[in-house]
């Protein structure tokens, strides 16, 4: 069995990292460089950076920030936000990262996946999928959880892992910033669609949250922000406590 990966997520904005709750009431956290080499001096097993309003505000991503992070910090980088051609993947590799996300990008050009992938390898292009329940419906939301696309959540995700994605984000809008757990029934019904990683995201609060999380859903990591951003948990801590449960977890 692999090891679990731990994954701390930076949402950027206008140079900074912020957080919020459901997508929505961000508020300003750290400067992204210095908190990146934080995580990675404490023990996260990788990084992810979103550009949170680079799609929304139609406008590339911030080249800049991933150069000085990628010159710091040594543990995998992924990199979303803006992502809408071949060329962005070229850059936001060429800048430092390991791995690219693509969210909106991807929707608006399906090919896209299986462009980048053929390109660059399957290994660095990860599908990132913000999703939220519509009349109790697993629904794909796009420009930062702006805009209701109407497709099927599922459907959507394992199109993307059938046509090149190596990694699948799952970030559930309605678990988001709640802290009361992943979303666990949506995670069981993308596993089970798809032979590639998939990485949870939204609603860790708690050691316990994490412990669920692997006991209960095939998820090959899991991604937090603010019970990282604030203290509430630690890298040793947790992964101490993923031990001490039978769950596999990177030293």
């Amino acid at each position: 069995m692999l090891a679990k990966r731990i994954i701390p997520c930076l949402d950027v904005k206008n140079g900074r990292v912020v957080k919020g709750v459901n997508f929505s009431g961000l508020k300003d956290v750290s400067d992204p460089v210095e908190l990146a080499d934080a995580y990675s001096r404490d023990g996260a097993d990788e990084l992810v950076f979103y550009d949170i309003t680079a799609s929304s505000d139609g406008r590339k991503i911030f080249a800049d920030v991933l150069r000085r992070t990628a010159e710091r910090v040594f543990i995998p980088l992924t990199v979303g936000g803006g992502i809408n051609g071949l060329d962005d993947f070229g850059v936001v590799l060429d800048s430092g990262a390991d791995k690219v996300s693509v969210n909106s990008g991807a929707i608006a050009d399906r090919s896209l996946i299986s462009r980048a992938a053929k390109k660059y390898g399957d290994q660095c292009v990860v599908l990132s999928v913000d999703v939220k329940r519509v009349n109790g419906e697993f629904t794909v939301f796009s420009h930062g959880g702006r805009i209701n696309t109407g497709m099927n959540a599922v459907q959507w995700i394992k199109f993307g892992a059938d046509n090149g994605a190596g990694e699948i984000v799952v970030n559930s809008m309605d678990t988001d910033g709640v802290k009361n757990g992943f979303d666990t029934e949506l995670l069981k019904a993308v596993t089970a669609v798809v032979n590639v990683p998939v990485v949870a995201s939204g609603g860790a609060g708690c050691i316990a949250h994490f412990i669920e999380l692997f006991k209960s859903v095939n998820a090959d990591a899991a991604l937090g922000a603010s019970v990282f951003h604030y203290g509430e948990v630690s890298f040793a801590e947790l992964k101490r406590a993923m031990r001490e449960n039978g769950i596999q977890a990177r030293s």
